[in-house]
């Protein structure tokens, strides 16, 4: 089902072209690669069909004769299902790579890579950061797990996608995605009490947040969740049910390594009830209805 040889010779498969999935896909298509999409829902996968992507039915028919197999998918138990009990791994030739830039557990990651490396296969764990936005434009954060050499061969299909940075051995970008996690997490929290504070204080959340661009408060997530929050736009680019699994993941492994992590312990509980409540498809930007509701400020109001 892979389609003809990209501009460097190299077939690439991409499995899961969801709401990150698809714009990295379009990315590759872009810079010349012959890529191969599958996606559970065959519509998301037909709609890269008009930028060039081969469709195909399964796994295992976008993985066979597939140079490179990338994975984003919704946990590890989706990546694990994809690659070994529909048997896309069963289908690539040893020599073959699987990236996976999907968020899961390190542990996970390191299974992985141990299952593929006894049929031969390359595995690098490399998840991402940066959002839809990052996705379109190309410019996401990729943190990347596993053999240097891998790495470093698989630049040019990095490239069209964003920055790559090898964090360490296999399991290490997962790591990294967790700790990238736990900073958007807190950070959102952080944004959304001062919102709250000032406009309880009669001030103004849009300026306030006007006022202390710049500064030493100032982030990515001031910038783009704080407008979200000032807007109370709360359709995801990022649900808060995929912020909660990556907090479940944190957490998890902070106590393998018996970590005591107080702040993330925080959000990742106020998180839990959030979703808890029905909100796991609102953008995580949404916590602040969550803290509103609990100082009884429904709707933000006085």
């Amino acid at each position: 089902m892979t389609g003809s040889r990209g501009h460097d010779g190299r077939r690439i498969a991409f499995l899961g072209t969801g709401l990150m999935g698809a714009p990295m896909a379009r990315r590759l298509l872009g810079a010349g690669f012959a890529v191969t999409v599958w996606n559970r829902d065959r519509s998301k996968a037909e709609a890269l069909a008009g930028d060039g992507a081969v469709l195909a039915e399964t796994p295992i028919d976008a993985a066979a004769g597939a140079d490179v197999v990338i994975t984003m998918l919704t946990n590890a138990e989706a990546v694990r299902d994809v690659l070994f009990d529909r048997g896309a791994a069963s289908a690539m030739a040893p020599g073959a790579t699987v990236i996976d830039m999907s968020s899961i557990a390190p542990h996970f990651a390191r299974d992985h890579a141990a299952g593929l490396a006894e049929r031969g296969i390359a595995h690098v764990d490399a998840p991402v950061s940066g959002g839809v936005v990052g996705a379109e434009a190309g410019t996401l954060a990729i943190m990347a797990g596993g053999d240097k050499e891998v790495i470093d061969g698989l630049a040019d299909v990095f490239a069209p996608m964003g920055r790559v940075t090898r964090v360490g051995p296999s399991g290490a970008g997962q790591l990294a995605k967790l700790a990238n996690q736990q900073i958007v997490a807190v950070t959102i929290g952080a944004v959304a009490e001062a919102m709250m504070l000032i406009a309880a204080g009669g001030g103004s959340p849009a300026a306030f947040r006007d006022a202390i661009r710049g500064g030493f408060a100032e982030s990515r997530i001031l910038e783009l969740h704080g407008k979200r929050m000032v807007e109370r736009q709360f359709t995801p680019g990022g649900s808060s049910s995929n912020q909660l699994k990556d907090l479940n993941a944190a957490m998890e492994t902070a106590g393998s390594l018996s970590l005591t992590l107080p702040l993330t312990a925080v959000v990742h509980a106020e998180f839990s009830e959030f979703v808890a409540n029905g909100n796991g498809e609102k953008d995580h930007s949404g916590l602040l209805l969550h803290l509103e509701e609990k100082n009884g400020r429904p709707g933000g109001k006085q």
